[in-house]
């Protein structure tokens, strides 16, 4: 399962989250984010990485071109969008960035809103399911209603998202079952600032699981 520790902003915790096990490293690149990073604390955050870590910005109402010139100057691996993108623009985006992975996140408020997902799945590499919130795009630590994602199987990878922590996450995956986990907030002391301590919890958790079910 893949495991995707979203909004790191210190490159001393890039390498330690990657080293407790995490599979993927998402940096926020929406301005107005408290835990927006820069082109270059990316670079200083990706450099130390094994070549195995996807590296992920993540982006709201951005556009082509200035994603573009991000993914480039900074090295990143994939691209999140989670803004208002529609359909088309993911296929633009995929024209602009052929060998990068594109995740479009949406934040579920109903099952209407569940079924928007099918629109991207011919454009995406991956979706990325978090908790509504009206202001803010995300980190806001509210849990989905995992019991309407219990029959979700999109035609594409998909992460859960949305609240998670290490309490939590066995609760969360004996009642979805996605390709992967996406956590923020659940693991930070402060916006950005990462507890190595719940990272290491989190990792434990999952451990368990995967003993339980083998």
């Amino acid at each position: 399962m893949r495991v995707k520790i979203c909004g790191i902003t210190q490159p001393q915790q890039s390498t330690a989250i990657a080293s407790l096990g995490a599979t993927a490293l998402g940096f926020i690149c929406v301005p107005t984010s408290p835990r927006y990073v820069t082109t270059s604390q990316i670079r200083a955050a990706v450099a130390e990485l094994p070549a195995n870590i996807d590296t992920i910005g993540v982006f709201a109402n951005a556009s082509v071109p200035e994603i573009s010139k991000i993914v480039v100057d900074s090295g990143l691996t994939g691209v999140q969008l989670h803004g208002d993108e529609l359909p088309d623009f993911c296929y633009q985006l995929r024209q602009a960035l052929p060998n990068v992975e594109i995740i479009r996140a949406l934040r579920i408020r109903s099952l209407d809103h569940l079924d928007t997902a099918a629109n991207y799945t011919k454009y995406v590499d991956t979706l990325l399911l978090d908790a509504y919130h009206p202001e803010q795009l995300g980190g806001t630590g509210k849990t989905l209603d995992w019991t309407m994602l219990e029959q979700f199987s999109p035609n594409c990878p998909w992460f859960l998202a949305g609240g998670l922590t290490a309490d939590n996450i066995v609760e969360a995956l004996s009642q979805v079952n996605p390709s992967g986990v996406d956590l923020s907030s659940g693991v930070e002391r402060a916006p950005g600032d990462k507890d190595l301590d719940k990272v290491a919890l989190l990792f434990q958790s999952l451990k368990n699981i995967d003993l339980s079910r083998s």
